[in-house]
């Protein structure tokens, strides 16, 4: 056999030598060439193997399911994002990561996906794209080649998940059966809280549906367990430490997750910031409509400098006098709500409360303040249609695989709060005397909050966890990015300064626009410093640093798509980095939803 010492020749081995015949000498040469050849194979073979095994190579299982050294997932082909393959898998983690007792064998199924760096990537970046209840799946089909561009196309793998109870994770947190009960139970505010006699006791209904429904897996849907399943997960793929941008609701994750588990946190960024000691500790979160108004005025003040590109132009060309009448405009719809008639399939009726939440939607993303000045001028000279098929109810398709978003995310956000019986009054009237003053405060922007938080004073299922926000001195491994606009609607800038105030180390960049996220308008400024924070940890000097957004933010979506329309076509070679840059910012000025507050 190979590799086994040659027995001894016997003792007559001249005599069998002799009694053995020679072969021919040209097939002797043939045998050696025949070893040669099989040698060669043998080496061919185990280079071959080595090069399986080496870092960062795969291991095909069959199926098209492969396998990464170090890993302890599979992955499979899921399509592909900007014309780059993604893949997807799954990890069933605990119902409850602090105590295994608990769980027993019951688990969350956690769907995957990545999009593939460079041949010379070792780190995965997770993402989160805010909610509560946004997937990670969706959000990295449509936005995981651009957000990939921004930090490095070849340095880094983009990792991202639908969290435990949300969209393709399982079990799913939702208060309903099945579509019909969803139809058939979903309150809706008919007008005056203190009037709605109903709308308490029905969502009193509701919130012990939810927890009925759900079970022992009800409590354990907080953003906490989501923080511990970013270990599983980071575990799971062979990673020491977190690389994280979360946006949204995403920055109540990565900053839990940078209290709970500081020596793991790396490179976290959090995005248009919730304030963690309101989300967990307060009744009510105060700030969130802080700069929505100053949002919509300066939706006044840039249409004004647009002039003719601003399709309200013809109101007025000073800023105060557009607001001012487009307000008014907006008031008379109380007592005069235009009916719009297409046929007998489409019509409906624009409100004042349609057009405050068409508004509200529009003042999270710029870039569409031309459509929302386009529906508006048109509903100033009677036509509705666009304004219907925009702000109205045609929308909301409740059978869509997704129409659950808002429960999933009201699993979280009362999980995490103070919500239910233990915090909150018992009676209807002593409950809405603490969130009227708070709605009254911020309207029209906080009107359809009411529901919300009457859903939140009866919320059934007990709190699952203790966790409390650090005020002050957290040291993580590498302290934090904090990113925001300067008129955030809904994560004002105040609160990116708190959580700032709260990370040991942790760097403010502000990017001079309106609008939720750093992404809102493009910023190659933020994009930069982006960049530059995961590859090498590096920030910015300044503990707060302003870098200025690039316009226009009127633009006729027809003319937008036809000066663009190469970039989806235009081989990225043909590019330089810079042109690369702003193609990508342009496509994420859409990349954060608006928020949509559980389903009343």
């Amino acid at each position: 056999m190979d590799g086994e010492r040659a027995p001894l020749l016997p003792n007559n081995a001249q005599e069998a030598g002799a009694a053995i015949r020679q072969p021919p000498i040209w097939k002797r040469k043939r045998a050696v060439i025949w070893s040669l050849i099989a040698m060669i194979a043998v080496i061919a073979a185990v280079v071959a193997i080595l090069l399986l095994v080496r870092p960062g190579s795969t291991r095909h299982s069959g199926h098209g399911h492969i396998r990464y050294p170090g890993e302890t997932v599979t992955w499979s082909p899921c399509g592909e994002t900007d014309g780059k393959p993604v893949e997807c898998s799954s990890l069933d983690v605990p119902m409850d990561q602090f105590d295994s007792k608990r769980s027993g064998n019951r688990t969350f199924s956690i769907p995957l996906i990545r999009r593939r760096g460079g041949a010379n990537a070792t780190k995965n970046i997770l993402l989160n794209p805010g909610g509560p209840g946004g997937s990670g799946i969706g959000f990295m089909h449509r936005k995981g080649g651009a957000i990939h561009t921004i930090v490095g196309d070849d340095d880094f793998h983009l990792l991202s998940f639908d969290p435990r109870g949300i969209a393709g994770s399982r079990p799913r947190a939702e208060c309903f059966s099945n579509l019909d009960r969803r139809l058939e139970l979903t309150p809706h505010e008919t007008g005056d809280p203190k009037q709605d006699a109903e709308l308490w006791s029905e969502t009193g209904n509701l919130m012990r549906a939810c927890a009925d429904n759900m079970g022992e897996y009800g409590p354990h849907v907080n953003t906490p367990q989501t923080a511990a399943d970013m270990n599983s997960i980071l575990d799971a793929v062979g990673q020491d430490n977190l690389y994280y941008w979360g946006f949204s609701y995403g920055t109540a994750l990565g900053q839990t997750y940078a209290t709970l588990f500081p020596n793991r946190s790396e490179r976290v960024i959090v995005d248009g910031v919730v304030d963690d000691f309101l989300w967990y500790d307060e009744l009510l979160m105060k700030t969130d409509f802080v700069d929505t108004g100053n949002a919509f005025s300066g939706f006044f003040d840039e249409c004004a400098k647009a002039g003719e590109q601003c399709p309200l132009h013809f109101v007025s060309d000073k800023t105060r006098d557009l607001e001012r009448n487009i307000t008014h405009f907006i008031e008379s719809l109380k007592e005069e709500p235009v009916s719009v008639y297409v046929n007998s399939s489409f019509f409906g009726t624009i409100k004042y409360d349609t057009v405050i939440g068409g508004v509200f939607g529009h003042m999270y993303r710029p870039k569409e303040w031309y459509s929302l000045a386009d529906n508006l001028a048109q509903l100033m000279q009677g036509n509705g249609t666009g304004a219907l098929i925009a702000w109205g109810e045609l929308g909301r398709n409740f059978s869509d695989p997704d129409a659950g978003m808002g429960e999933s995310g009201m699993f979280v956000e009362f999980n995490d709060a103070p919500a239910g019986p233990s915090r909150w009054p018992a009676k209807k009237s002593d409950a809405l005397e603490i969130i009227l003053p708070y709605i009254n405060k911020f309207l029209p922007y906080s009107a359809s909050n009411t529901g919300h938080y009457i859903g939140r004073a009866q919320w059934a299922i007990p709190k699952a966890h203790d966790f409390k926000a650090a005020r002050h001195n957290v040291e993580t491994r590498h302290p934090l990015l904090v990113l925001s606009t300067t008129y955030d609607p809904i994560c004002p800038l105040v609160n990116a300064k708190v959580a700032q105030s709260s990370f040991v180390g942790a760097k403010l960049v502000e990017v001079q626009t309106y609008g939720h996220c750093s992404l809102a308008m493009p910023s190659p400024c933020m994009a930069h410093i982006v960049k530059r924070f995961f590859a090498a940890g590096d920030l910015p000097e300044k503990e707060h640093t302003k870098c200025p957004a690039e316009g226009p933010y009127f633009i006729n979506p027809e003319d937008d798509k036809k000066k663009h329309s190469g970039e989806d076509k235009i081989s990225l070679l043909s590019m330089d980095e810079d042109e690369k840059l702003m193609a990508a910012l342009r496509k994420l000025t859409d990349a954060i939803q608006p928020l949509r507050k559980s389903f009343f």
